[in-house]
């Protein structure tokens, strides 16, 4: 089997469940709520399962935690984009959330379908991350979630088809790639109504390894009137 190296593993980020917040306030952004997206870097080797991250954990069952949702990956390189746009230095890898950060790989790159590897383990693309508004309430800023959305840097999802043990620095290889055309980019452009070709957007829509959510919301982001 030939495989290519298409990123490195920059950093690896874990959460659990936690309350955040003031009781009784006023302000939508300082009310109490529970979230497990205050995920911090680790350097330690961890045990990637079919359904997760050993040391993460979610605390939104109803939404999160899917098989095709086991880790959430992130281009490392739109970190500096976020800092110098939001004047916040201190937003870095795992502050969108995601388990991987990665160095070479981003939305325009990454393919539904890929099969990628890190070590033994091995994880599959099943679709974009579609923001919430968790994204906001992490860094306070008002309509940060609209703009993840409109900028496209959203995240994407992965399923873990074989477990392996992981590590920062880990190079990430390409094992398989069997859909070139469909691109993380492409599904938000549609799903976010950017893109309005109806026919492309019902061919992407049966694809069989794009997650159920956005097989709908393709389709209908391309018929949605401006």
């Amino acid at each position: 089997m030939i495989t290519t190296q298409i990123g490195v593993l920059q950093s690896v980020q874990v959460g659990t469940p936690h309350r955040y917040g003031v009781s009784k306030a006023t302000e939508p952004m300082e009310r109490r709520w529970q979230t497990s997206f205050f995920r911090t870097p680790s350097t330690e080797p961890r045990w990637l399962y079919t359904t997760h991250l050993a040391g993460n954990e979610q605390a939104d069952l109803k939404n999160h935690g899917r098989p095709g949702q086991a880790v959430l990956l992130y281009a490392g390189s739109h970190y500096p984009l976020w800092q110098a746009e939001l004047g916040r230095e201190d937003i870095g890898p795992g502050g969108f959330g995601e388990n991987f950060t990665l160095d070479g790989l981003s939305e325009e790159t990454a393919c539904i379908g890929d099969i990628y590897a890190l070590g033994d383990a091995q994880i599959q693309v099943t679709g974009p991350r579609y923001p919430c508004w968790k994204i906001e309430r992490r860094w306070s800023i008002e309509g940060l979630t609209a703009r993840t959305a409109e900028t496209g840097r959203t995240g994407w999802y992965c399923r873990v088809l074989h477990e392996g043990m992981i590590e920062p620095g880990m190079p990430m290889t390409l094992v398989e790639r069997l859909y070139p055309e469909w691109t993380m980019t492409l599904i938000n452009d549609f799903g976010h109504g950017r893109n309005k070709d109806v026919e492309k957007a019902q061919a992407l829509g049966s694809c069989p390894l794009l997650d159920e959510f956005w097989q709908e919301m393709v389709v209908r982001g391309a018929k949605r009137k401006k």
